[in-house]
Order: structure tokens, then C-alpha cells, then sequence
């Protein structure tokens, strides 16, 4: 986009109108974080793009945030969010990482080659789901599948109402399928593991080369990170999108809602069950198991609902665990500073 584009374009409605003062209106800049760097953030605004400074200990944001500034570019406050995704921070750090802020629709991308995966696609789902955002598959590669339909029919039988697409990332007929979900104002995030061909998919809907790609290996279907920061790009059909680096180490958190809404069938069986606390292994009366039995209810579907919500139940008490301990040492330093200027006085 050659000009600045308007705040509507940018994805602003009457949600986020209606959070500002009028205070607000005569002393601060309206923008929309499009990039995000280790040293700060980008805003488009009505001003064009600028860059913000952020104070270390501010409050966080992450690209697709609206944000209210000063003429000195220095951060005022984030605006309350539509929709945000996070995850727990990769590797041991005991943390959140914020990943997009307002986003409309969730483009979940998966390659039909070995990498297939549906554990993986009810992972991003509950993503999607506990952020109230809606999700789109896009399966990848179909040009290198012999049993496209049948992998298309396996993830939509995950749930009836799904949106989902098989294609090739380099046939523009293919990406026509897309274009409904990329209108002005709205904003797209993609989400899937490296290699799976969200830069193709980028590159194709962007009409451009805009990202590079890299081969992926041949044994086992994995690729390389190729896109290394987060921004949003606008599409040439009015809306807006934004990419994410691969996601190795996507970990649930918070996100118990997330999982019901996916495994719904499995959640509605479970309110039948004869005990209230049922962990549908080998209870007398399990509803769960009874429609395993009974060839309802896929084994693998219950293995992947236990599994997630394990995982995000384990991080969510972990990342308690660390509030709480923050909040304690934080309470001692408060006491032994009020204890060594007390001391002070004295002398």
C-alpha cells in the first residue's frame, strides 16, 4: 500500500472507538502495531509509520495491538483487545509470550505430505477457539498428495461447520479460494509449523515475493524457520495479514475453554458420565468409553483431548505458581527496603 492507509483499513471499528476519553482524543495518536522488534515497536497511524519507544517495563504489546501515543512517540497505553493469542514461552522459561492481537480469522496451515497431522490442527483449533477467533484450514502441497479428499475429510470431520481447504500455495485458481477471507479491514493470522509452506501461501496471496522459502527435508517433511519477525502486511484485496515465525513449541495455557469447545463431543459425553470427576479410563458408567466401544467416538480423539488438557492445565498452574511467587518476592523486597529506611531514621 503506496498511501497511508485510513484507521478503518487499519481494522479499526466501534470497539475500539469506544474506549477512548475525550481527554484521550485531543492529547493522543491512534495507531495499529504492524511490526515488532527486540528494540520496540512500529504503529501505522493516520500520521503514516512511526516508530515507538517503550519503557522496559511498560506494558507488553504485540503486533495487531491498538495503541494511544504522545507527539514524542513514547507509548501511552494499549487498547482493550478483540481477540489476542499467546502460548507459553518456548523452552523453560516460565512465561507467556504474546503472538497477534485482532485478529478476525485464523488461517491454521497444514501440509498434506508427511507432515500431516491432526493432533497438531486440534491443537491450533483450541488456539483459535479460547481466543474467539475464527479458524480456516489450509492444506498445503496438494499437488504432491495422491489422497487429498480423503486427508480434507478427515480434519473436517473434526467439526462439521470448519472451513477447510486443500491447495496448491502456487496456483493462483487455488488461492481464489482464500480471497473472501482477506476483504478490507479484516486481518488474517497464519499459524503452523516451519515447513509446512505458510511463505509460499504469504507470497501467493501478496501477489509478490515478499518472503523467502526454503526446501524442506526430504526424510521426514520439516522445514526451516524462514520468517524470523512478526508484521502485518496488507493484501491487494483490502486486508490485512499477518505471519508468524514456525511454531515448534506451541504450548497451551489458559486455554481449558479452548479445548472443550474442540473436543465438544467429548465434553457433552462427559456430563453423562455416572461420576462427576470420570477420567474416562475405566470408570464403571463412562459415557466416553461406551462411545469408544461402541465406534462413535474415535480412541484417538480422547488421547488428544486428555493430552491437551494435561498440558495446558500443567502450564497454567506453573505460570500461577510463578505469579505467586513474584507477587511474594516482591512483597519481601517492598519490606526490607521499608525495614532499612526505617533503620536510617533511626540513626
Amino acid at each position: 500500500m503506496n498511501s497511508i492507509p485510513s484507521l478503518p483499513q487499519l481494522g479499526w471499528r466501534p470497539f475500539f472507538q469506544q474506549q477512548l476519553t475525550l481527554d484521550e482524543l485531543g492529547e493522543y495518536q491512534v495507531g495499529r502495531v504492524v511490526e515488532q522488534h527486540r528494540s520496540g515497536v512500529v504503529v501505522m497511524g493516520e500520521q503514516g509509520q512511526q516508530s515507538l519507544t517503550q519503557s522496559p517495563n511498560g506494558e507488553r504489546v504485540c503486533v495487531g495491538d491498538w495503541v494511544l501515543f504522545d507527539d514524542n512517540l513514547k507509548l501511552h497505553r494499549c487498547l482493550e483487545r478483540q481477540s489476542l493469542f499467546k502460548r507459553k514461552a518456548p523452552g523453560t522459561k516460565v512465561d507467556t509470550q504474546l503472538i497477534a492481537a485482532n485478529i478476525d480469522s485464523l488461517l491454521v496451515v497444514c501440509s498434506l505430505n508427511n507432515d500431516f497431522n491432526l493432533s497438531r490442527i486440534e491443537r491450533y483449533l483450541a488456539l483459535a477457539k479460547e481466543a474467539e477467533v475464527e479458524p480456516i484450514i489450509v492444506l498445503t502441497k496438494a499437488d504432491q498428495c495422491e489422497d487429498v479428499e480423503d486427508k480434507r475429510q478427515q480434519v473436517q470431520a473434526l467439526d462439521p461447520l470448519l472451513m477447510v481447504h486443500a491447495i496448491n500455495g502456487l496456483d493462483p485458481e487455488y488461492l481464489q479460494e482464500l480471497a473472501g477471507y482477506c476483504t478490507q479491514g479484516k486481518t488474517l493470522a497464519l499459524l503452523g509449523s516451519s515447513g509446512v509452506g505458510k511463505s509460499t501461501l504469504v507470497n501467493g496471496l501478496m501477489g509478490a515475493e515478499v518472503q523467502s522459502t526454503a526446501a524442506i527435508r526430504e526424510d521426514d517433511s520439516k522445514g526451516r524457520h524462514t520468517t524470523t519477525s512478526r508484521a502485518l502486511k496488507w493484501l491487494p484485496q483490502g486486508g490485512l495479514l499477518m505471519d508468524t515465525p514456525g511454531m515448534r513449541e506451541l504450548q497451551l495455557s489458559d486455554c481449558e475453554q479452548g479445548v472443550s469447545d474442540t473436543f465438544s463431543e467429548i465434553t457433552e459425553l462427559a456430563q453423562q458420565c455416572r461420576f462427576g470427576d470420570c477420567s474416562h479410563e475405566s470408570e464403571p458408567g463412562c459415557v466416553v468409553q461406551q462411545a469408544i466401544a461402541d465406534g462413535t467416538l474415535a480412541p484417538r480423539r480422547l488421547v488428544s483431548y486428555q493430552k491437551l488438557m494435561r498440558e495446558q492445565a500443567l502450564n497454567s498452574a506453573t505460570l500461577a505458581e510463578k505469579r505467586a511467587k513474584d507477587k511474594a518476592f516482591g512483597k519481601m523486597i517492598h519490606n526490607v527496603q521499608s525495614q532499612s529506611r526505617h533503620r536510617k531514621k533511626g540513626y
